[in-house]
C-alpha cells in the first residue's frame, strides 16, 4: 500500500502543474499532475503535502486545504495507492527546476486539455465545491476502468 499527497497550488486563476517528463520509469510519464508524493515514516498529510511540494517546486506552501481522498486500487498493477487531496493559494519562495518534470503554471481553464490521467478529469472538477470527496478509481494496465464517489 502507498500512501501519497497530492497538492493543486493555485496562483489566481492558474495552478502550477507538473508535466512528467524526465523519469524514465516513471509509472506518471507524459502525464501531467499536481504536486506531491508519498508519505515520510511518521507524517501527517499535511507536513507531507508541505514536504513534497517543497521539495518539487521550492514553494512553501501554507494552510493547505484538504479537499478529498482518493483510492486506487492495485494502481501499479500491484499496490492500492491511497491519496490525500489538497488546494493551496497561500505559498512563498520561487519556483525552481524539478528532477521529476517541468513545472508550469496553467490556466485553469485549460487544466483538462492537457494529457491527464483519465480519472483525474473527474476529481479536478470536484475542487472548486464546498464538499469533501471520498472517490474510488479503477485503472487496469494503466487504463481507466470505472470510479465511484460520495461527496460529504
Amino acid at each position: 500500500m502507498k500512501l501519497a499527497t497530492l497538492c493543486y497550488v493555485f496562483n489566481e486563476n492558474k495552478v502550477l502543474m507538473i508535466n512528467r517528463n524526465k523519469r524514465a520509469n516513471d509509472i506518471h510519464l507524459g502525464k501531467w499532475n499536481g504536486l506531491g508524493g508519498k508519505f515520510n515514516p511518521g507524517e501527517t498529510p499535511e507536513e507531507c503535502v508541505i514536504r513534497e511540494v517543497y521539495e518539487e517546486s521550492g514553494l512553501l506552501i501554507k494552510n493547505p486545504l484538504l479537499k478529498g481522498f482518493l483510492t486506487f486500487p492495485a494502481f501499479d498493477d500491484e499496490e492500492d495507492w491511497y491519496v490525500f487531496v489538497f488546494t493551496a493559494k497561500e505559498f512563498s519562495g520561487k519556483l525552481k527546476e524539478s528532477d521529476e518534470g517541468e513545472l508550469e503554471w496553467i490556466e485553469w481553464e485549460k487544466i483538462l486539455n492537457l494529457p491527464l490521467w483519465e480519472g483525474d478529469k473527474y476529481f479536478l472538477e470536484w475542487l472548486n465545491q464546498d464538499r469533501f470527496f471520498s472517490a474510488k478509481f479503477i485503472y487496469k494496465n494503466s487504463r481507466y476502468i470505472t470510479h465511484s464517489v460520495i461527496f460529504y
